[in-house]
């Protein structure tokens, strides 16, 4: 019996719909697993393996494979610093240790509060707008150490409910790495990626 909710659950049909061989939805029904734990649990990997067919530990060499899946529990919002080679020479490091000491989380941590966890990352394939920062892995570029700063506050009294990358780079980024195009309403409900097909994305209506 699925411990997953109805919308969960009908999201998860759809999508092992598009599949030939329901394994290969394994890597967006994780997403739906944390979706709705918060986080990947031992719980959230057994029930993907009930819908895949696969064994939990077939499940587990996926998810332990990949650095979006979390799980451990995770704060509300995940602020991942980019300390990669373009962003450490344009002053990674010093936004990270911004975003450190504003928040009073180190990174690999999450606050007592559980809002807000730190992590520094690999390339996050903005080097064109380096330093480069994701929340929920919603990106913004171009950050400085003080504009990193007014982004820990501003989620820690504002507490949206979307994180929207486009409002975000116009609050406190920088250069980007390119002109971006159309203004994207659809932002991150948690701390793994907006995916609208998988039920992962929210949309802001302020």
């Amino acid at each position: 019996m699925s411990r997953w909710s109805p919308a969960t659950r009908a999201r998860a049909e759809e999508i092992l719909a598009r599949y030939p061989h329901k394994r290969s939805a394994v890597m967006p029904l994780l997403y739906l697993a944390m979706s709705e734990d918060g986080w990947l649990t031992e719980e959230g990997m057994a029930e993907v393996a009930e819908w895949t067919g696969l064994t939990p530990a077939q499940v587990l060499s996926v998810a332990s494979f990949y650095t979006m899946y979390k799980r451990e529990a995770t704060g509300r919002y995940l602020i991942s610093c980019c300390t990669s080679i373009s962003c450490m020479l344009l002053g990674g490091d010093d936004v990270l240790h911004a975003v450190e000491d504003e928040s009073g989380v180190p990174h690999g941590e999450t606050d007592e509060d559980g809002l807000i966890s730190v992590e520094h990352a690999e390339c996050i394939g903005a080097c064109g707008g380096a330093p480069a920062v994701q929340v929920n892995y919603e990106l913004v570029e171009g950050l400085t150490p003080d504009k990193a700063r007014e982004l820990v506050r501003w989620l820690r009294a504002g507490l949206p409910e979307v994180v929207r990358a486009d409002e975000m780079q116009s609050l406190f980024g920088g250069r980007t790495s390119f002109d971006w195009a159309l203004d994207e309403a659809a932002g991150a409900v948690g701390p793994f990626p907006a995916f609208e097909p998988y039920g992962t994305a929210g949309r802001d209506v302020s």
